[in-house]
């Protein structure tokens, strides 16, 4: 080889070491394959790949760079590299740190946790990493404390107490001196904030700041619920008195800057408990033959104006929280069930999106901005199904949620019958373009006068839901896209959905085989027309629950953001949340955007806004927990007055130390232990989703129907455990 080549040979040699190492070191807590460095470093020859994928190998063998996992390479870490991150805490007591950037998570034995705890901000140390090892590390400082407070039960010695937490994550009680106690009696139920934790305690100290009630009372669980997420359950004294000197009169002088609606045939359609009227309807037939259908909604923005108390404390909240029981709103009761609450027969403010449609749902004209207002009717959904479903004007007594039956125009009639139409009509222009169909089953209690549960129930979508959700889809949808589409770009705030990660439907379709369903990964239109499938085929079924629940799982989580992306579920490019300001403060959001558009103003700070955006997706997940974790204090209280009666329940989960059983009259869920099994000696078995018989070899799998009863019941831990009857023949 000439003297030349070499030269050029080595200098080639030289550039792709350095190009290695400045990618790896760009960003050393990320691993890449030798496809990812050759696009970087813009090497599409076949002797340059090969010359990276012989260097990498070199670099790997001299330990420079190592190989994280097969094909993959790393910038080799110091003994004392420091990353940061979230503890991961599981049942054994151990950790794991998650890092967004990296790959592979980080484990942490319990004994290097050093006063770390579930969700905290932590920076860690990590360690050398050994061959085919996992990494290692030890946490050495917490940066950030994810929860400053805990539900426990005080246990009251003579001269101290302690709290013992009931969050199954919390590793360790909490030394509450008696000074701080605040007057709580021994076993009294209590939110406990931690303070300082000095390094030679084996407990962080604290002070009770609330005394929640007697352990296994409704209203001392439901607030410890609401406690355990952090979430109110009352209006600080300020505010209240705040929104009470509001004035909430409509003004001629209000009505004269809006467009005056009062006299179109308008009317509400609610589940029939409701008590906040968030949305109206309102219908007229135009001279062309088309129709101007109005999507109004309550005017919120016009009460809660910026810079008040008001306006803090419906962002701190962000969002109302519906549990089984009660809604926790996110505005006094002054405004949520009164002045923005559109009640039939009385004068309202509204932000409205005015839609002319032809008889085949296309749309031909649009039109947003302040409105006034009069209902004329206020339906519940069942009233608006009776009419859908006879085209009668007589709502009969039994579904009437008036005294008595009554009698509605034939204007009413003829109104309700055409927003069905249409709405099926761009429910199916929806199905069609990709969107799916969550039509997930809904279970729901009938509580007496002192909220014991009598039955349960479950809330079925019907023709009257479908019609208000495509009406109020239509508004949400071309409220984004008419800020969206806009030029130059203009800060918004998007409800999006990105599309489903494919390992998740990957383990979807392990799980599904069982009950001989599938799903084709093939493409993103065959991934959602065979969603869409599978949920059609499971309907009735008695694995419908379990595979709607593990079908919402393995989709994306719908978040607000300003940087639109679209909405997978929905199939649309545009969307936003414009409809239930009462309820959710992005729509508050929306609302003051979408004026300051419309009266010309420049583009707001994105900056504030998707801080706003990041917040108030953090208190929706907050309050979606809190809801389900009152449905399942609810489903225990229900199963403990059945605790002699024998159930027929599918295999909803199995795990080493057990198996879940959900029982298929009423959707509550508890658990089998492995231990407490005594025909044989079982083994989990990961791959086949089962636990199987040492001796006998027999089986129990996800989705066998088997017959339990209740062993134990604990409300205050929200645990049920079943005892196994036998299998279903």
């Amino acid at each position: 080889m000439s003297k030349k080549r070499k030269r050029a040979k080595s200098q080639r040699k030289n550039e792709i070491t350095k190009g290695i190492f400045t990618i790896l070191e760009k960003e050393p807590s990320k691993s890449f394959n030798y496809k990812q460095i050759a696009a970087k470093l813009s090497i599409d020859d076949t002797e340059g790949r090969n010359d990276l994928i012989k260097r990498l190998g070199q670099l790997k063998q001299k330990e420079r760079i190592v190989e994280v996992e097969r094909g993959r390479y790393q910038k080799k870490p110091s003994v004392h590299t420091l990353i940061q991150g979230k503890v991961d805490l599981t049942s054994s007591g151990n950790a794991y740190i998650l890092v967004e950037e990296m790959d592979d998570d980080i484990f942490v034995p319990k004994h290097k946790l050093n006063r770390a705890l579930h969700g905290d901000t932590v920076e860690v140390f990590l360690k050398k990493k050994g061959s085919g090892k996992k990494l290692e590390g030890e946490i050495s400082n917490v940066l950030e404390r994810k929860k400053a407070t805990y539900v426990g039960i005080l246990d009251k010695q003579k001269t101290f107490a302690f709290v013992r937490p009931t969050d199954s994550k919390m590793y360790t009680d909490i030394f509450v001196p008696l000074e701080d106690i605040k007057k709580a009696n021994d076993g009294d139920k209590v939110l406990v904030a931690i303070g300082n934790w000095p390094k030679d305690a084996d407990s962080p100290y604290g002070k009770v700041i609330e005394i929640l009630g007697k352990p296994g009372e409704h209203n001392t669980e439901i607030h410890s619920i609401l406690a355990e997420y952090g979430l109110p359950y009352e209006f600080p004294y300020e505010v209240e008195q705040f929104a009470k000197t509001l004035d909430t009169s409509i003004k001629p002088e209000e009505i004269a800057k809006r467009r005056d609606m009062r006299d179109i045939l308008t009317f509400t359609i609610d589940p029939k408990d409701a008590k906040d009227f968030d949305d109206a309807l309102s219908f007229s037939k135009l001279e062309n033959g088309n129709f101007e259908i109005g999507v109004h909604i309550a005017d919120v923005s016009h009460y809660v104006q910026p810079d008040t108390i008001l306006e803090e404390e419906a962002y701190n909240r962000a969002t109302s929280v519906y549990l089984v029981d009660r809604v926790v709103p996110m505005l006094p009761e002054i405004l949520s069930n009164n002045a923005c609450s559109l009640r039939p027969n009385e004068e309202k403010y509204t932000f409205s999106a005015i839609f002319e449609l032809d008889d085949k749902a296309v749309l031909k004209n649009q039109w947003f901005g302040r409105t006034v207002i009069n209902s004329n009717e206020r339906f519940a959904y069942e009233e608006a199904q009776h009419i859908i479903e006879t085209s009668a004007n007589r709502i009969p007594d039994e579904i009437s949620i008036r005294e008595t039956g009554y009698t509605v125009g034939e204007d009413v009639v003829e109104a309700v019958l055409i927003f069905d139409k249409l709405a099926k009509i761009m429910r199916s222009k929806r199905m069609d373009s990709g969107a799916i169909s969550f039509d997930k089953i809904e279970v729901r209690f009938n509580l007496d006068e002192n909220s014991n549960p009598e039955g349960v129930y479950f809330k079925e979508s019907k023709n009257a839901n479908k019609l208000i959700e495509e009406f109020m889809l239509l508004a949400n949808r071309k409220v984004a896209e008419y800020i969206g589409k806009q030029n130059p770009k203009k800060t918004f705030v998007y409800r999006i959905h990105d599309e489903p990660n494919e390992e998740k439907l990957m383990a979807l379709n392990g799980v599904i085989s069982r009950f001989g369903h599938s799903v084709n990964l093939k493409d993103k239109k065959s991934i959602s027309s065979s969603l869409n499938q599978l949920l059609h085929d499971v309907k009735g079924k008695k694995e419908q629950n379990l595979v709607d629940t593990l079908t919402i799982r393995s989709m994306s989580k719908a978040i607000y953001t300003t940087d639109n992306i679209g909405h997978y579920g929905l199939a649309f490019d545009y969307y936003s949340h414009f409809t239930s300001p009462i309820r959710r403060y992005p729509d508050v959001m929306v609302h003051r955007l979408l004026q300051h558009y419309l009266d010309g103003g420049k583009s707001a700070n994105e900056a504030v806004y998707e801080e706003k955006c990041k917040h108030s997706s953090g208190m929706e997940i907050l309050a979606s927990s809190a809801e389900r974790d009152s449905i399942k204090y609810m489903q225990i209280k229900f199963m403990q007055d059945h605790s002699d009666k024998e159930f027929l329940g599918v295999i909803s989960g199995v795990t080493e130390w057990g198996i879940y059983v959900e029982i298929i009259e009423n959707k509550c869920e508890g658990m089998i232990r492995i231990r407490d099994i005594k025909d044989d000696y079982y083994n989990f078995d990961e791959k086949q989703y089962a636990i199987v018989g040492e001796r006998s070899k027999k089986v129990y799998q996800l989705g066998d129907e088997v017959f339990v009863m209740v062993k134990n019941s604990d409300l205050i831990k929200r645990h049920l455990d079943f005892s196994l009857i036998g299998k279903k023949n």
